[in-house]
This record gives C-alpha cells, structure tokens and sequence, in this order.
C-alpha cells in the first residue's frame, strides 16, 4: 500500500495475432499453424484456425497456447486451399471457448469466418441492434459482432456487406475474413493494430499482423494493408478495394515498445532496432553512475544494449528467465502475483552482489511486478538500484485492443515519478521522455496512437466505455480525441 492506494499486476496483456493463406495445392492448416505460432506473443489464452476446401469452411478452436489447441491429427484433417487463424487475449469478452476465435457465421446462408485484432468502441451499440433484429449472440467478443453486422447485410453480396459493416465500424481493427473461395484482409482508417501482406512461392498470398511470421511460412514482405483498405484475395489474383480515407495514421506506439516482436518490422523499421535507439536516448535522458546494466528480458534486453553502449557501462544478464512460464498476471491473490515473478525470474547472484545495478524495463504498468524486482535484485545483494524505463510513464487507458486496466490502477496516473521510485523500492528511477520515444521511432510524431501515455484518443471515446476505466474528464481536462 502507498498513499492508500494498492497497485494491482505488472504485466500489459497481449491482444491478438491474425494469420492468411492462400494457396491452392498447398497445406494451408500446417502454414497457418505455423504463421500462428509465430505471433503466439500476441495472446496465449485460445488459438484457432478455419480452412475452406471451396464448399465447406472446418474449424477448430481451443484455449491455450497453438501448440496446446492443435496436433497432428487436428491439422490433417484441416483441408483446404484456404486458411485463418487467430490466436487471442481477451480484450473485450471473458476468456472462455465462447469468445475463441475464429467466428464462423453465414451470408445467404453461405458460410464464411472471421478473425480480428483491435477493439470497437462503439460496439454495445452495434450489439444492441443486432439484437434488435434477432441475431443472437454466443460469446461477448465484439469480433463476434463484427461476423453478425456482415451478415446482417443479406441485401448485398458478400463483399459490399464487409464494405457496408466497415463503414459502421468505430474503434481499431484489423481483420482476415474466408469465405468458401475468397480471403479479405481489413485494416481500419486509423491503422491502428498492424497488417502486412506477404507472398509465398511467387504466386500465393499471406497476411498476417507482424513481419515476423512471413519467414517461419517461406513468404516475403510485399507491403502493409494500408489504413482504410481492403485485399481481396480469389482465383483471379490479389486486388484491393479503399473504402476509406485515411483519417489519421495511428499506429499504436506501444507496439514498438513491447507489443511486436523485435524481428518485425513496422513503418519499414526493425523493432529490434528502434528498441536499442530507445535505450540509447534513455542513457542520454537519465544517465546513470553504475557498474553493470542489465534488462529485465525479453522485452528489455534491446533497450538496455542501447542503453549499455550510449553510457559506456558493461551490459551483462541479470536474470535468467523461466521460459515456461506465462502469464503470471492472472494468478488470484497478490501473494500468487509476487510468486509467479519469482518463478519467471532468477536474479544471478554472481553479477549483482556488491554492483551498482541499471535495470532496464519496458514499461512500469501498475507497479508490483517492478517492485518485486527490485526486492529480487536487493537479495541478491545489489549495492545500488537504479531503474530506467524505456518509455514514457504510462498513464491512460487502451480502448483499442489492449487490456490496460482502469485509469485508477495506472500508477503513474496516481503517483509521480519519486514517488513511483519509493514505492518500487528503487535509488533511482527514469523514464524514456514522449519526444525521446518518437525520436527512436522515427518521423512525425503524429503518425503514432499515444494515447496511452498523453491522453490524446485520435478515435473518440465513448461516455459509458471512458467511465468504465475510470477516465473522467473534470479530472483530465485536456482529454480531448485529436480530432
């Protein structure tokens, strides 16, 4: 407790990872399995693909990991000519086999499914009419919604009704839709959550939410799926259909941060790179009179090289990571929370005792696991304790595809910088600046959602979802969408 205030799990909750083939004469289920298994950071809760052999759509889903949700016998039996899948965190719906994906839903009574990575945010809207006209619902996935509003639209043929649900879409989304012969892939206006369009044996198509799964596939990067953009993929070959301006680029800068996996590529620039640039700023911004510098791994290991070369101080490894464990933020009691750490991360005892220690991390969410941390690096008898951050205080909540907890749970929304620093226990404490992040991003700032840390929403935010995570606009008055 501090100030009166109990700071909940560390961990930033994955979201999705979406995967498309298409490729006639190949085993598209194994592919996928394989795209999936590439983007397993994204989410680790359920994991699913869909397959259509040009009559029928097979799908299976499971929770857990993909290597859990699928085996031999699964994927042979998975044939087809095209595929999609999905691998999940929850971000609106509970996590149950409900709310796994993908949804498989009809048209004319011709069966399609669907797959998404982002949040709606007007999506009880939505829900409530469909209601209204009878649709009833499974799960409590606003991914769900999306399938129901494109059937909804039985007036028109298949493609205009993607077009038409598009249009009534408000919120973040990046989506691969299978139909019987057809693979879409959609990205909203904003261009929030990632898509790229890769190319396998010169002649099939893959889409997918990070570079990283083109290579385990076989495929190239041809290019992003351009805000407002739609891909049609068929017999006839890859055509792309712009339903929509682009409003305002804002791809999520928390990808670069911790989201993407360091060997993808966003804007055309390695995450791994622009990572170690973070790290190296950081050293400029809050330099530090220290003996080792060490990351908290994974995500903390490129800032923390950078960081290492900018100040000149030998990097060495800290910790050794359990690689077996996952999402310890889910554990029930705050006891479980602080153990679950424990069995993550051993702290060397050879490196630290007696060293002025740099501890490099990618984000201090809410706070425990930071503290634990540093509590681990005491007992392993470092001298002194100085915690770099290699972002900007993360202050705001995500309404776009991330399960960030309420405002009231941030703890930098409560606390200021020294007083996050007494209450993780560290002798120092400092954070990456806004414009240092967007330095090692590279280009305009404005090209970025940061809302996260600054509080500017480029897409507006609905009353009853603002007041669902504690955001209340007396109490941050300068909370206004960018446009």
């Amino acid at each position: 407790m501090t100030n009166g205030y109990e700071f909940c799990s560390e961990a930033v909750p994955e979201e999705c990872g979406v995967f498309g083939i298409y490729a006639p004469g190949d085993d598209v289920a194994r592919i996928a399995y394989f795209g999936l298994f590439a983007l397993q950071h994204r989410g680790q809760e359920s994991a699913g693909i869909a397959v259509t052999d040009g009559r029928t759509i097979r799908l299976h889903k499971r929770m857990g990991l993909v290597a859990q949700a699928f085996d031999e016998e699964t994927l042979s039996a998975l044939k087809g000519h095209i595929a999609i899948g999905h691998t999940r965190y929850s971000t609106t719906g509970s996590s149950n086999l409900a709310n796994a994906q993908p949804f498989l839903e009809h048209h004319r009574g011709i069966p399609f499914a669907i797959a998404h990575n982002g949040n709606l945010v007007n999506a009880l809207k939505l829900r409530q009419e469909l209601e209204h006209l009878g649709f009833q619902f499974e799960g409590t996935s606003d991914s769900e919604i999306i399938a129901k509003l494109i059937a909804s639209y039985d007036e028109l043929d298949f493609e205009q009704a993607v077009m038409a649900a598009m249009e009534r879409l408000q919120g973040a989304f990046s989506l691969v839709i299978l139909t019987p012969n057809q693979l879409f892939a959609v990205r909203d206006p904003y261009g929030v959550r990632p898509l790229v369009i890769g190319k396998l044996n010169g002649s099939h198509w893959v889409i997918a939410s990070e570079t990283c799964a083109l290579n385990p596939v076989g495929a190239v990067y041809v290019r992003d799926v351009e805000p407002g953009e739609t891909v049609i993929v068929d017999e006839k070959g890859l055509h792309i259909v712009k339903w929509a301006e682009i409003t305002r680029p804002s791809l999520c800068i928390f990808e670069f941060v911790y989201l993407a996996r360091p060997d993808s590529h966003l804007y055309g620039r390695n995450v791994h790179m622009i990572r170690r640039r973070m790290g190296q700023i950081l050293a400029r911004e809050h330099p530090a009179d220290a003996d080792v510098v060490i990351p908290v791994p994974d995500t903390g290991i490129p800032a923390a090289l950078g960081y290492s070369e900018a100040s000149g101080i030998p990097y060495a490894e800290g910790f050794i990571k359990n690689r077996y464990i996952h999402r310890t933020f889910i554990q029930p009691s705050q006891r479980q929370r602080e153990l679950g750490v424990r069995i993550k991360l051993t702290p060397l005892r050879e490196v630290l005792e007696g060293k002025r220690v740099v501890v490099v991390e990618d984000s201090i969410v809410r706070g425990t696991t930071t503290r634990a941390i540093v509590g681990m690096l005491r007992e392993a008898g470092a001298k002194e304790i100085h915690v770099r951050i290699s972002s900007p205080p993360y202050r705001f909540p995500c309404f776009y595809g991330i399960d960030t907890a309420a405002r009231s749970e941030l703890i930098a929304a409560q606390l200021d910088v020294e007083e996050i620093r007494r209450y993780i226990g560290a002798d120092s404490l400092g954070y990456l600046s806004l414009e240092g992040l967007i330095e090692a991003v590279g280009g305009d700032g404005e090209r970025f959602c940061r809302a996260c840390f600054d509080g500017r929403y480029p897409i507006p935010i609905p009353h009853h979802l603002r007041l669902s995570k504690h955001l209340f606009e007396e109490e941050v008055p300068d909370l206004l969408p960018v446009r």
